[in-house]
């Protein structure tokens, strides 16, 4: 699906933290979507943390820079992070170039899989939220003389 002229891959799911998540058997890898890539520039540093930490939906549990802007990454689900993705420490703009691919950014074992996607949005609910989301931008911008 496209929403502007960005794509977002219609079998992911999406928090309002602009991450993604997709289901992988028993595993939830997730990254961050195209636009907020878009929005925060070329990243540059990825702080690296260690397997085994605990996460919960919704809450912030490590962060990333780009030369612009310094953000959290927000868990999609709650559970144990089994891996973050080793690439993205000697290049971080993989999450820029690929970001639902090679950018992945982690892999969590879910606590409570299906109660927590029911928390996220998905094709049929994402467009609605996200187009009043980019517009709000596109004016701060304006404003700003971007």
């Amino acid at each position: 699906m496209r929403v502007d002229k960005f794509n977002f891959p219609d079998d992911y799911y999406y928090d309002k933290h602009h991450f993604w998540a997709r289901v992988d058997d028993d595993v939830v890898v997730m990254g961050m979507t195209e636009y907020a890539t878009s929005m925060a520039g070329e990243l540059v540093f990825v702080e690296m943390v260690e397997p085994g930490k605990k996460v919960q939906q919704d809450k912030a549990f490590m962060s990333i820079e780009s030369g612009k802007w310094v953000g959290r990454v927000y868990a999609p689900v709650s559970g144990q992070i089994l891996a973050i993705n080793p690439e993205l420490e000697f290049d971080p703009s993989l999450v820029n170039q690929d970001p639902y691919g090679e950018g992945w950014i982690a892999k969590i074992k879910p606590d409570n899989l299906e109660a927590e996607l029911a928390n996220l949005l998905r094709s049929d609910n994402l467009r609605e939220w996200l187009e009043p989301e980019i517009e709000r931008q596109k004016k701060l911008q304006e404003k700003k003389g971007f």
